[in-house]
């Protein structure tokens, strides 16, 4: 009997959800990824399908007080980077687009050069392709020439880039209160409304 559910790896998922995909690259900022797949599990229009990168993984264990498992429990579904026949490399496998947070330069090089050796790379671009949204944060300081003009690229076929960048009116308390008001710029570009984002002059 068909009651409106179906199985997403070892968790339940309501069949109309909206799918989100999530990669975590090895770029310093993995907490940004990890606070952005806990306020996507708040809300319960939306279903997460991961993809971490091997650079990721440690940068997890470097950076946070996460483990990569505790990390993967937090989506719906995690997929492995080398399974390039997942269901993310299809064009056919339909979600509202693509969060790559953070993203390395690597990851924006690859992506630019339609590279795609990975599900990660892969997952990126079939969201172009599908002329669906890609929001790639990206993360290095400074930039060279090179990693502008692959940023260029992506901008050129609609990615939308969006450093991390710290927002000072909004006179953040915490670390925390900085990532989340990062985090609800990022996820107003899906028109996710998330508690505790604050906004110039409201």
């Amino acid at each position: 009997m068909n009651n409106g559910f179906s199985q997403v790896g070892d968790k339940v998922a309501i069949n109309n959800k909206k799918r989100v995909v999530v990669g975590i690259s090895g770029a310093s900022g993995a907490i940004l990824g990890i606070e952005l797949l806990k306020i996507l599990r708040e809300n319960p229009d939306y279903e997460t399908h991961l993809v971490i990168s091997r650079g990721a993984e440690e940068t997890i264990l470097q950076e946070t007080k996460y483990t990569v498992v505790e990390v993967m429990d937090l989506a719906d579904k995690v997929y492995d980077i080398n399974n390039i026949g997942a269901s993310l490399a299809s064009g056919t496998f339909k979600t509202e687009g693509m969060i790559i947070i953070p993203c390395s330069m690597k990851t924006v090089a690859g992506i630019a050069c339609g590279y795609s050796d990975n599900l990660l790379l892969r997952a990126a671009d079939v969201t172009i392709k599908e002329r669906r949204r890609l929001v790639v944060v990206t993360r290095e300081c400074p930039l060279s020439a090179i990693h502008l003009r692959n940023m260029l690229t992506l901008a050129e076929v609609g990615a939308l880039i969006m450093p991390p960048m710290v927002s000072y009116y909004n006179k953040a308390a915490s670390i925390e209160d900085m990532n989340r008001q990062i985090i609800g710029r990022i996820l107003e570009k899906f028109s996710i409304e998330v508690k505790g984002f604050n906004r110039w002059c409201e």
